[in-house]
């Protein structure tokens, strides 16, 4: 979006501005799949999509009405991992890992159990109707309200709800069995 000189009025730069938001926002879940493919963790994915979205916030004057947002996007984002990457081989070369004091004192077993449960849940997830394993991921995994849950899919809120509550349902049922 180029920055708005003096020909430009304060409520085109604010349409302006709401519309790239507008747009950036319908990016999110494909640039968590790209954080992903980058990183290969779920909570560096997570870490990576905010520390692109807030550089994208903070340069929104640089890109260009018309030209893709999300390429733009893609390449803040490999770029935020890109310097990520560099500033753990430099601390990775100065400091011990986080991880190697964590280890300290604590039980391995519940390490051990905790990944045995997210794995019995992972496996559960895998056995759900597509559809119900979607509405799951959306409204329990990622968070999202039943309202726009409903939007994203383009189903009745009725809808999602009962795929909700049969995929709950289900999970319960094969999680009780593990």
């Amino acid at each position: 979006m180029k920055r708005a000189g003096p020909s430009v009025s304060s409520n085109e730069r604010s349409r302006l501005l709401q519309a790239f938001e507008r747009e950036l926002l319908t990016l999110v879940p494909r640039l968590r799949r790209f954080a992903r493919a980058l990183t290969h963790d779920p909570a560096d994915a997570d870490d990576l999509t905010q520390a692109a979205l807030e550089r994208a916030l903070k340069a929104r004057g640089q890109w260009q009405p018309g030209t893709r947002l999300d390429a733009w996007m893609m390449r803040i984002m490999r770029n935020c991992w890109i310097d990520e990457a560099r500033r753990r081989a430099r601390s990775g070369r100065t400091f011990a890992p986080e991880e190697a004091g964590e280890r300290i004192g604590s039980d391995a077993h519940e390490r051990i159990e905790r990944r045995l449960e997210l794995q019995d849940v992972d496996r559960a997830m895998d056995t759900l109707p597509a559809e119900q394993r979607e509405v799951i991921a959306l409204v329990l995994v990622e968070g999202l309200a039943y309202r726009e849950a409903a939007d994203l899919l383009e189903i009745p809120i009725g809808t999602l709800t009962s795929r909700l509550t049969r995929g709950r349902q289900a999970l319960a049922r094969m999680l009780e069995a593990a």
